[in-house]
């Protein structure tokens, strides 16, 4: 699959711009103290940090290490009335349209230098998002339903059938990814290229003095996790050498970067997982869904690889590492052969067979 795009969304001046240099590690986005900075969506594509590359490079020695990569979209701050047009709404919008999931940025942070558009409070924030999203979405169904309400064949379908149950259910101000659906239904949902049908997860930007021990955070809304992340520090931690990063990242009393804790969260909320290829060209990791078999993970690498899949040599990634490499988990019996119906499991070490 191609690299995950995230889209990166909130009002004006809650610290998107921030996070997004921060996540890059670079100042690509301007980040003023005005609404609207950022006209056009600024876009940049980062490895995601993976330790266990090197220890697959060191064994199979080779010098070339390929992690996955994410994509992220820094998306001009929302108003209220984006949806109609206000600010510069309807071209935002459609720029969510184009990523993969959804990091809604809320405003957890008290700044009375930084301008404040909105409510005063996260959830509230997240809650305007979110009806904009909705809004543009029963744009798109009532223009569906509008048109094909005189075909009577389409009348009839299952396609107009969920369209009037979507209709219902967003007026309720329910977002269309949280909606328990048939399986039908879900089959049918992607033709609507609904935005409130994309997976999201939320970012809380908070104080610089609440950022100790934030993986300890209660912070929720409405039993939804939050994950809080102090924008203005992980920036500064990313303009330090990496070897610094460790360093400064126990001081802050974190395990993990803002940068892995985001992927790892949009990881989650998409139903991905990692496998790795690894030999003496390169120690590579690539990106699939939960459940995907292994003809569609060789599909990733390559489509001729899934045409023509015969096998996959499989070993897990602590046998591999235990045992120093392929020859030595194969002596030990761990290396496995497996088919068509095999379902990846996260972190499989894995040389595919094929016809080509």
């Amino acid at each position: 699959m191609s690299a995950l795009s995230i889209g990166i969304v909130g009002l004006p001046n809650v610290g998107k711009s921030t996070l997004f240099n921060a996540l890059l590690g670079r100042r690509v986005a301007d980040a003023s103290n005005y609404p609207f900075c950022t006209i056009d969506p600024n876009v940049g594509v980062v490895e995601v940090p993976d330790s266990k590359l090197g220890v697959l490079a060191d064994i199979v020695k080779t010098q070339k290490i390929v992690p996955a990569a994410v994509e992220f979209v820094d998306i001009a701050g929302l108003v209220k009335g984006a949806s109609t047009g206000e600010g510069l709404g309807n071209k935002f919008l459609t720029n969510i349209r184009d990523c993969q999931a959804i990091c809604h940025v809320v405003r957890a942070f008290s700044d009375t230098n930084i301008v404040k558009e909105g409510s005063t409070d996260p959830q509230g924030d997240f809650e305007v998002i979110c009806a904009e999203l909705i809004i543009k979405d029963l744009e798109s169904i009532d223009k569906y339903l509008d048109g094909n309400k005189n075909n009577a064949l389409e009348f009839k379908s299952k396609k107009y059938a969920l369209a009037q149950k979507l209709k219902s259910l967003l007026e309720q101000g329910k977002l269309a990814v949280n909606l328990d659906l048939s399986e039908d239904d879900l089959e049918i949902l992607p033709e609507f290229f609904l935005l409130t049908a994309k997976p999201y997860f939320i970012v809380a930007n908070v104080d610089e003095n609440s950022y100790q021990n934030l993986e300890d955070s209660e912070l929720k809304f409405e039993d939804f996790d939050v994950l809080p992340i102090c924008a203005k520090i992980e920036f500064e931690l990313s303009e330090l050498p990496p070897q610094d990063r460790s360093e400064y990242l126990k001081e802050l009393g974190m395990e993990k970067s803002g940068l892995e804790r985001v992927i790892q969260k949009a990881y989650q909320v998409l139903g991905l997982q990692s496998f790795y290829t690894a030999g003496v060209k390169e120690a590579r990791a690539w990106t699939v869904k939960k459940g995907a078999t292994a003809p569609q993970a060789a599909g990733v690498i390559h489509t001729d690889f899934e045409r023509g899949f015969i096998m996959a040599e499989v070993v897990s990634y602590p046998d591999f590492v235990a045992n120093n490499g392929w020859e030595g988990a194969k002596a030990k019996g761990l290396l496995r052969h497996e088919g068509k119906t095999y379902q990846m499991h996260p972190d499989d070490i894995v040389e595919f067979r094929f016809n080509v």
